[in-house]
C-alpha cells in the first residue's frame, strides 16, 4: 500500500484558539479551522439571587443545534430547576410542550435506590415551565449541573425538540433525604414558529448562584 506524502508548503497550521487541524478543501494539505460538531460559545450568564435567567439573543438560524451548559446551579430554597421558550414575536414564555421525564436515584446513606418515570414532571400539551430536575438542595455545597440540547429552533416546518440530562444533589430539607439524582427530560415545543428565546428559573425562590453557558454546534 502506497503512503501519501504531504508537501510541507501545503501545511497552514498556525495555532489558533478554538480551531482544529484538518485537511484542506483539496485534500492535499493541512490547515486549521472549524470542524463539524465544534462548540461555539455564544454567551454566558451568571446568577446572583436571580428570579430568572433569560437568553433573548443568539438563538437563530446560525446553528441547527444549541446546547446550554448548567454549572453549579444553586437555589435559594429547595426547589426544581425548570425552563420555557418563547416563539419569535411572542409575548411570554408559555409555548406548548409535550415531554417525558425519568430519573435514577441513590441516597447517600445507601438506604434507597430507584429508576422511575416522573409523572408529575412531564407535560402533555402544557404551557407551564418544563421541570428539568428533582428538588435541588439549598445547603451551601448543594447544586445541580448538566446540559440542555435544543434542535433547529429556527425551523418553521417542524416542532422543536429538546433533550436534557442533569445531575442533582437532591434534598427535601432533611439530611436523611440527601441523594444523587440523574434527571432525564425530553420533549418538543409543539409549534412550527421559530423559538428564539429561552428562560430558566426555579420552581420557587431565586437562583442563588450558578452559571449557564449557551453554545452553538457548528
Amino acid at each position: 500500500m502506497a503512503l501519501s506524502k504531504v508537501n510541507f508548503n501545503s501545511m497552514n497550521v498556525t495555532p489558533a484558539a478554538s480551531k482544529a487541524i484538518k485537511f484542506n478543501s483539496s485534500n492535499n494539505g493541512l490547515e486549521t479551522g472549524d470542524v463539524g460538531g465544534s462548540l461555539v460559545l455564544i454567551s454566558t450568564q451568571t446568577a446572583s439571587s436571580s428570579s430568572t435567567i433569560s437568553f433573548t439573543s443568539g438563538i437563530d438560524s446560525t446553528y441547527k443545534e444549541y446546547i446550554f451548559k448548567f454549572i453549579d446551579i444553586h437555589p435559594a430554597a429547595v426547589s426544581q430547576f425548570s425552563f420555557q421558550g418563547n416563539a419569535a414575536g411572542g409575548s411570554g414564555y408559555n409555548e406548548t410542550i409535550t415531554s417525558t421525564s425519568f430519573q435514577s436515584f441513590h441516597r447517600e446513606d445507601d438506604s434507597s435506590t430507584s429508576l422511575n418515570y416522573r409523572t408529575g414532571d412531564d407535560l402533555a400539551q402544557g404551557t407551564s415551565f418544563q421541570v428539568l430536575t428533582n428538588n435541588v438542595g439549598d445547603d451551601a455545597d448543594q447544586s445541580c449541573a448538566g446540559t440542555l440540547h435544543l434542535f433547529d429552533p429556527s425551523n418553521t416546518t417542524f416542532v422543536k425538540h429538546f433533550i436534557s440530562r442533569i445531575q442533582v444533589y437532591r434534598s427535601t430539607g432533611s439530611s436523611a433525604e440527601a441523594s444523587s439524582v440523574e434527571a432525564f427530560t425530553a420533549g418538543y415545543f409543539n409549534t412550527t414558529s421559530a423559538i428564539d428565546e429561552i428562560q430558566f428559573k426555579m420552581s420557587s425562590g431565586n437562583i442563588d448562584a450558578g452559571t449557564i453557558k449557551l453554545y452553538g454546534v457548528s
